[in-house]
């Protein structure tokens, strides 16, 4: 379909994904296998119940997907979080949210380029670091360019062997624990028993130290999220999506509950004393349960599930500059533009590729929080949108049900968000406060001094439900 007068206006983005390419693509976002990454660190915040700080996470993320549900069917915009903020708050908040949503999204394909870089280091320990940064982006990039429908399909192989790989774990951690094992020798004394319900709650449990760990499991879960940007190139989108986000969100929940219990109850104590490292758990992980073969094995897979982590979120954070250019709030020629012949938003794809590498110099903990800081603001305000969009402006509060959907599930989604964020770490908080400071001044500039609201894109004014 290309227009033969030579005009722009022809390149838009194409309808090819069905149910399952998203919550595959969801899922490789998500990457299951994080949860070796992250179980030290959780471990020690939660004072070792991971598997209850999954619970929690997962509450919050749920009620969330409802409302990303509900935006999605109003507004079925690749925008996301800033179109809903947008349309249903004020223009000016919309941006403030697709602001700090860049923070989240142009750092992720970031953190998935730090850690294939940790991992072939433990590989190859004399190849320079830059090698793997500039060849991981550029693979990254090519990926991208290609299209979303060879996104889903490169994607959808990886998440199966991920998927396996989480299994077969579990099932060596449950023969182990049957044999009356655990990491630290026998189970006869141990502090957990199998099938006991400790790991979960027992006397020593606090409830903030649950709500920090799942502050860290968001970090888990941002992708669920991301899936709403594909919504101009869903087939039949307002049935599709939201059923797809919110079964993405639950299928890696429950994956990461259910191997989390075993693996809580196989390591029980204070994880320094089982990890070198606390923050990057996966290779002492695999080879305490695995040996050293398991654990190269699944080192050199990683490195793949990493990239397909990062494809995936440069796919999203391309289509989030493309909508935000659009609109003509950043540069319509550059963001706005979408290539004829792949149908791709490839200057994006290039401008994120350029950030990614900047991976060589960054920090693992820092980039993780700065995200967590990202994702909190788009969740908090997709719950608000609900409330401002059907509750308030289209009155919708006439039946219980309007009242529970409407008022009652955004509202208990932000309040489990709310409580995330006043145990957010500092770092993040600092960070993240200092580029929301720069987006108001930037604002401020583009409004000639708030005297106007932010530019938008008026795609919905012509169908309204």
């Amino acid at each position: 379909m290309t227009n033969n007068s030579g005009t722009q206006s022809a390149a838009k983005l194409q309808k090819t994904l069905g149910f399952w390419h998203i919550v595959i693509i969801g899922l490789a976002y998500i990457q299951p296998m994080t949860l070796f990454d992250t179980f030290g660190l959780v471990s020690e915040e939660s004072h070792y119940h991971v598997p209850t700080s999954y619970i929690i996470a997962l509450v919050a993320i749920l009620f969330t997907s409802v409302s990303y549900g509900h935006m999605i069917r109003r507004y079925p915009s690749s925008g996301s979080a800033y179109t809903y903020a947008q349309k249903s708050i004020h223009p000016n908040v919309g941006f403030m949210v697709g602001w700090s949503s860049w923070l989240d999204y142009l750092l992720s394909p970031m953190v998935n380029i730090v850690l294939a870089v940790i991992y072939l280091e433990a590989l190859f320990p004399d190849v320079n670091h830059w090698v793997w940064v500039v060849g991981l982006t550029a693979l990254m990039t090519g990926v991208n360019l290609r299209g979303a429908r060879f996104v889903a399909n490169f994607n959808s192989l990886i998440v199966f062997v991920q998927l396996g790989v989480i299994a077969y774990f579990t099932w060596m951690v449950y023969q182990l624990l049957a044999g009356g094992v655990n990491a630290d020798g026998t189970l006869v004394n141990a502090k957990y028993q199998l099938w006991s319900l400790e790991p979960f709650w027992n006397e020593m449990t606090t409830v903030g130290a649950l709500i920090t760990g799942a502050t860290l499991l968001c970090f888990s879960f941002t992708g669920f999220d991301s899936l709403s940007s594909l919504a101009e190139e869903t087939k039949d989108t307002e049935k599709t999506l939201p059923k797809a986000i919110f079964m993405t969100a639950l299928f890696a929940g429950v994956i990461f509950i259910i191997s989390t219990y075993f693996m809580q109850i196989y390591f029980p104590n204070d994880p320094k004393t089982y990890f070198e490292d606390v923050a990057a758990t996966q290779p002492d992980i695999l080879q305490a349960v695995g040996g050293v073969a398991f654990k190269t094995a699944v080192l050199y897979f990683a490195i793949v599930t990493v990239m397909a982590s990062g494809i995936s979120a440069h796919a999203g954070v391309s289509r989030l500059m493309y909508v935000m250019g659009r609109d003509g709030v950043i540069n319509k020629k550059v963001f706005g533009h979408i290539s004829p012949r792949t149908y791709t938003p490839s200057y994006n794809i290039l401008i994120v590729g350029l950030v990614a590498l900047t991976a060589g110099f960054m920090d693992l903990d820092i980039v993780i929080s700065m995200i967590s800081f990202g994702a909190l603001t788009a969740f908090t305000f997709v719950n608000l949108s609900v409330i401002s969009r059907y509750a308030l402006r289209d009155g919708r509060t006439k039946s219980a049900k309007e009242i529970i959907n409407f008022v009652v599930i955004p509202m208990l989604g932000f309040l489990s968000i709310f409580a995330m964020w006043l145990e957010i770490e500092e770092t993040a908080l600092k960070y993240g406060l200092w580029w929301a400071m720069f987006g108001i001044l930037y604002l401020g500039y583009k409004t000639k001094g708030f005297k106007q609201p932010a530019p938008q894109h008026n795609e919905f004014d012509d169908h309204h439900h």
